[in-house]
């Protein structure tokens, strides 16, 4: 493996820092490495493996004011990238404009998501909140050959070069970007289109938008989807011709909100709705469904069946995790993290555009969330979903489960103990000729070996475990959500791209 360190950046955390979040699993990193030609430790790198694996991270520099909460940490970007049976791995800071400032100062300078806005020593924040950083930790997609990173209380996506990581500047659609509020995380690439689609939200009415950006990068379709109040919505779906956004009765206590307090209540005799949109529909169109009272992080996929739009995600049948038992302070305060106290379970939502009637049904047992599909089968029918299992009271995953949607069989592969995943991407092999022909990418945090491995594995046969196991520089911290890019698609972008032709790989 030839291995180069590129750049690391100052850390002022205590050494002896007991934050369970950032130690263990959750250590973050300063170093930002290039290594080439990763070293095979099991297995063998599939030739018709041909793209890459792109991972964001939050990974914390400074000591919080005085309440660190995971979802502060600055947005570090993995990628590893295969392509003729070789691999290769890149990390770099996300270089936000917050990080820029609080790298130049030494310190934290804005409050966090447990933490009161005037803890903050600067106020000119972003976000939902407003003077809290925009780490553009949360998540990342690919549009137009470009990595875009973005942050869950809305705010800047930042573009990156999906080889290399290098940040490139802010995304602008054109200069249509939409500053005031930003966008969320979890924004939708349509494959077939080429258009994103992405919503923002805020404390102001109406407290919802949803917007279009095309192939050539123009906002072309921007409405307002009014709510009662401020929410606090996280993912969406869309189909053919739908969007499907949410208005769940998990939002801000009202009344300690007008002291300036951001403390979500579950309200459980309140339904919750769905929006259903025509993809360039006006707020008029908008149809809302009701169902049954939850709070629901990711939806892996929707799509259009007759009359019904069908739509499946992690439905939560604790929200609002109760804290009777747990003596742990760390395991109480972060409870709303662990996907066993949250109660995920994969969910199916039937709405009738014709009779404005909805079914629902439980798809699993099983505690499952963070689930992929296949891209190529987006707002399609899909079969199979690839979920990550929890660890007993923490924010870790502790395997992979493909959920089979046509069986209700599941297949699973489980990490040894001490071992953590990432978020699964499903990488369809060259020349892939079903939903389940390809491969399944992660990365690991392995605290027994001290070490990070990339792990891949056969889409179709989830149980057999890794068809190859790559060495990473640096045992790596845990992280949120991934892509998958295929290399065609990056080299057919940059043929047409001269800037990101510029940038060095």
């Amino acid at each position: 493996m030839d291995v180069e360190v590129v750049g690391r950046l100052l850390s002022t955390l205590p050494e002896d820092d007991d934050h369970p979040y950032r130690t263990g699993p959750w250590r973050p990193q300063t170093t930002e490495w290039q290594a080439d030609d990763l070293q095979v430790v099991e297995g063998e790198i599939p030739k018709d493996l041909d793209g890459v694996y792109l991972r964001n991270t939050e990974n914390p520099l400074h000591p919080a004011a005085k309440n660190y909460h995971p979802f502060d940490g600055d947005g570090m970007i993995h990628v590893v990238g295969f392509r003729d049976g070789t691999a290769f791995y890149r990390n770099r800071f996300v270089r936000t404009d917050g990080l820029l400032a609080e790298n130049e100062a030494g310190k934290a300078l804005w409050a966090g998501c447990s933490e009161m806005p005037e803890w903050a020593i600067r106020e000119d924040g972003w976000g939902s909140r407003r003077r809290m950083k925009d780490a553009s930790s949360t998540d990342v997609i690919l549009h137009r050959g470009t990595a875009l990173t973005s942050f869950w209380m809305c705010g800047d996506m930042y573009r990156l070069d999906p080889y290399s990581a290098q940040t490139l500047g802010k995304e602008d659609f054109n200069g249509a970007f939409p500053y005031h509020l930003g966008v969320s995380a979890h924004p939708k690439v349509d494959a077939k289109t080429g258009e994103l689609l992405f919503f923002n939200y805020s404390k102001e009415a109406p407290y919802m938008k949803y917007g279009v950006v095309d192939e050539n990068n123009d906002l072309v379709h921007y409405v307002d989807v009014p709510l009662p109040g401020p929410r606090l919505p996280h993912d969406m779906a869309f189909t053919e011709n739908y969007v499907i956004l949410n208005d769940f009765p998990l939002f801000w206590d009202e009344d300690l909100l007008r002291k300036g307090i951001h403390h979500p209540r579950f309200h459980p005799h309140i339904p919750s709705r769905f929006a259903v949109i025509p993809r360039r529909g006006s707020t008029e169109d908008i149809r809302w469904f009701e169902a049954d009272p939850t709070f629901v992080l990711h939806f892996p996929n929707a799509y259009e069946d007759g009359d019904e739009i069908v739509m499946e995600g992690f439905f939560q049948g604790a929200p609002e995790p109760s804290d009777h038992g747990i003596t742990d302070k760390w395991r109480r305060a972060f409870r709303f993290l662990a996907l066993d106290h949250m109660q995920c379970r994969l969910h199916r939502w039937r709405f009738n555009l014709k009779t404005g009637a909805v079914r629902e049904e439980v798809l699993s047992d099983q505690i499952t969330e963070f689930g992929t599909i296949n891209d190529d089968y987006s707002g399609k029918p899909n079969r199979y979903i690839y979920a990550a299992s929890g660890v007993d009271g923490w924010f870790l995953f502790n395997g992979i489960v493909r959920h089979d949607l046509h069986t209700g069989d599941t297949d699973a592969y489980r990490l040894p103990d001490g071992v953590y995943g990432s978020e699964t991407q499903m990488a369809p092999r060259v020349g892939s000729t079903s939903e389940d022909d390809g491969y399944l990418v992660t990365l690991t945090t392995d605290m027994n070996d001290d070490a990070s491995y990339c792990v891949v594995l056969d889409a179709a046969r989830v149980s057999d475990g890794p068809v190859c196991k790559l060495r990473l520089p640096e045992r790596i911290s845990s992280g949120t959500h991934s892509t998958w890019a295929p290399g065609g698609d990056i080299r057919r972008w940059r043929q047409t791209d001269t800037a990101a032709q510029a940038v060095a790989l």
